[in-house]
């Protein structure tokens, strides 16, 4: 399964390398969609992506982690709660910004 990810976040790491490629390409008379604002676009939708696929894979090992540790000893959720919460905010909190500087980029365009 991470062999599948793995490729899966390698092949949006060279699509993302390849896109100052098609900032640098000369601009036509009539404007690609592509050239400028379409790019902004572009570069805010990709980072909510990988921002919500980060924050994902996180919340998932966290709640994951969590309950196996529950599990293996009932006694220790009172101590276990409060800081899986905590740990879960501030990756939630990550995508926030991710959210918040798209929609930064999306008021330029």
């Amino acid at each position: 399964m991470f062999r599948r990810i793995g490729f899966f976040v390698g092949a949006v790491m060279v699509l993302i390398a390849g896109s100052p490629l098609l900032a640098m390409a000369q601009e036509s008379a009539g404007g690609s969609p592509l050239s400028g604002r379409g790019l902004i676009g572009l570069g805010a939708g990709i980072a909510i992506g990988i921002a919500a696929l980060g924050c994902g894979m996180g919340q998932g090992r966290i709640g994951a982690s969590a309950m196996e540790s529950i599990g293996r000893n009932p006694n220790s959720t009172d101590k276990l709660f409060v800081p899986m919460i905590i740990g879960l905010a501030f990756v939630e909190s990550l995508t926030l910004y991710a959210l918040v500087i798209a929609f930064i980029l999306m008021g330029k365009m």
